[in-house]
């Protein structure tokens, strides 16, 4: 029988299975409250998700473009920065320019106050004023050259100079005038008898110092103004007892003469006026280091005049550190690279096989008396002594100059060249640039220059003085690089373009560093340095 105890622990049971009935009926309905409170929330949310998210992809967009618009104004700030860096170059080469004039024949000059009428360019040498012993080297001439004429009144009165003149237009003249004048304006206040060099004049080859030396050393003569020239591949004996027995004007390479300065002998703290010729040749041939040493080897208080035929960005710079801020920049013609119109050019695109043939044609036709004066142009040392071999076997008489020969022989062979002995020569780029050979008539092109600037120095060497030339030049299909350029240089002087040459495209390739090619890049002052590393050198012998 059931006890009190059970019974009422059953009702007990009774009424809490009862309540936890009650309980359950509510609770769903409290669980789809829940989820309808939740649904709600999970609504503003995901509308609060989707809002932010829009607001982001704006902010994202507007932080895009204000990313852009400043990259678009700081290319534009650089883009205006180096257009007024090569405004600089293309005007002076220094600062910025205060006036330009050009003259009736082709001459634009700029500087500073070059309106000044004592800067007048000069109509006859007496407007010079210089005395009659320095005149005496220009009787021969009419009246001055446009480089002479509108240089003189600049260099006479001390300003630093630049200019931009060929070849053949009298720049050698142009310099040593005025440099002899301001020789005897020191001389007249010098107390010392001891005769130390007061000019300097660089060149980048020996050919080109050895012609300045000549010219300078014939206008010295009247005026007592002594001059050494200075250069390697020769003995060093005879221009060190003319260095030590006192000269007033140096020319010389920049490796023969900083030789002698280091051994003591070359003494150039006095030297006063400075010129540079040929200027982005030098560079070219990776003298700058030379040249810089040099420079700083002379007086601190100088007139520095650089004649260049081209204004790269290298001798721009060394302008920028060995000039006044405010040089005068005078060029005659065109900075751009232009052939002379007086030399008819014929462009052949030909097998390398094929060319030892073809010249002998040429040679026949152009030749034809043996007594014409023929410059043929190679690349490599060894292909002038090939070439020169060829011809001779062939019974043509030949003499060549290239790096290989001893400068004896260079300056021999050169030597029967200008004076007709041998009227036909064989050379390597040293004879392209600066050299004044008279009356030649043709200049073959055996193979094409690796850069077209130097073709335009190599057919320079014919049609001068107002003559009229012929260049004949073999491009093969290994030089198509260059034909862009050379199509434009045809094009510019009015000559005829062959159809096989613009079959390579007129493509015209970036500019590169000519010494280091197109991986060159500056390194920063900043840059970490090299680290150095030693290896064992048990194994060598």
């Amino acid at each position: 029988m059931p006890t009190i105890i059970d019974s009422i622990t059953t009702k007990s049971e009774k009424k809490t299975k009862n309540k936890d009935h009650k309980r359950k009926i509510q609770e769903p309905e409290a669980d789809s409250e829940a989820v309808v409170t939740e649904s709600k929330k999970d609504k503003k949310k995901k509308k609060k998700k989707e809002n932010d998210s829009v607001n982001g992809i704006e902010e994202a967009l507007n932080e895009s473009e204000e990313l852009s618009d400043k990259k678009q104004k700081k290319k534009k700030k650089k883009q205006k920065t180096e257009e007024k860096e090569e405004e600089e170059v293309k005007n002076n080469g220094v600062g910025v320019v205060d006036e330009v004039r050009q003259t009736e024949d082709n001459v634009v000059v700029s500087g500073k106050d070059i309106s000044d009428s004592k800067y007048k360019a000069l109509n006859s040498f007496s407007e010079s004023k210089l005395p009659e012993e320095l005149l005496e080297c220009c009787k021969s001439f009419s009246k001055p050259s446009p480089i002479q004429s509108n240089s003189w009144p600049f260099l006479l009165h001390g300003r630093d100079f630049i200019g931009i003149a060929k070849t053949g237009s009298g720049k050698t003249l142009a310099f040593g005038l005025p440099a002899m004048m301001h020789i005897l304006n020191k001389r007249k206040n010098k107390t010392t008898k001891k005769v130390t060099p007061l000019c300097l004049v660089l060149s980048p080859t020996r050919e080109l110092a050895q012609q300045i030396f000549d010219v300078l050393a014939e206008a010295g003569k009247p005026s007592g103004v002594r001059s050494v020239c200075v250069y390697g591949g020769t003995s060093k004996g005879p221009q060190i007892s003319a260095l030590k027995s006192g000269v007033d004007i140096v020319v010389g390479t920049p490796g023969r003469l900083k030789d002698l300065i280091e051994m003591g002998v070359c003494q150039l703290q006095e030297v006063s006026f400075v010129i540079l010729d040929e200027a982005d040749r030098m560079l070219d041939m990776g003298f700058e280091p030379e040249v810089r040493s040099i420079l700083s080897k002379t007086s601190t208080v100088r007139q520095v005049v650089m004649f260049s035929a081209t204004w790269p960005l290298p001798v721009h710079q060394l302008a920028q550190e060995f000039m006044d801020p405010n040089p005068v920049k005078v060029v005659v013609g065109s900075e751009d690279l232009a052939a002379n119109h007086d030399v008819m050019q014929i462009v052949e695109v030909l097998e390398d096989r094929a060319r030892d043939e073809r010249l002998v044609t040429l040679l026949e036709k152009y030749h034809k008396s043996r007594r014409n004066r023929v410059l043929v142009f190679v690349l490599y040392k060894k292909e002038a002594s090939r070439v020169e071999s060829m011809l001779q076997r062939r019974g043509w008489k030949v003499v060549s100059i290239s790096g290989d020969k001893q400068q004896r022989a260079r300056t021999e062979a050169l030597a029967l060249f200008k004076d007709g002995s041998s009227p036909l020569l064989i050379a390597t780029d040293v004879a392209a640039r600066g050299l004044d050979i008279p009356d030649v008539e043709v200049v073959i092109n055996y193979s094409f220059p690796l850069t077209t600037e130097d073709y335009v120095h190599r057919i320079g060497r014919t049609g001068r003085a107002g003559k009229k030339g012929v260049a004949h030049t073999f491009f093969m299909k290994e030089n198509k690089a260059l034909a862009g350029e050379l199509i434009n240089v045809l094009r510019e002087a009015g000559q005829n373009v062959p159809t096989n040459l613009l079959n390579f495209g007129t493509h015209v390739k970036k500019k590169e560093s000519k010494l280091y090619g197109a991986h060159f890049k500056e390194i920063s002052a900043d840059a970490p340095k090299a680290t150095k590393i030693k290896f064992d050198s048990d194994d060598e012998d």
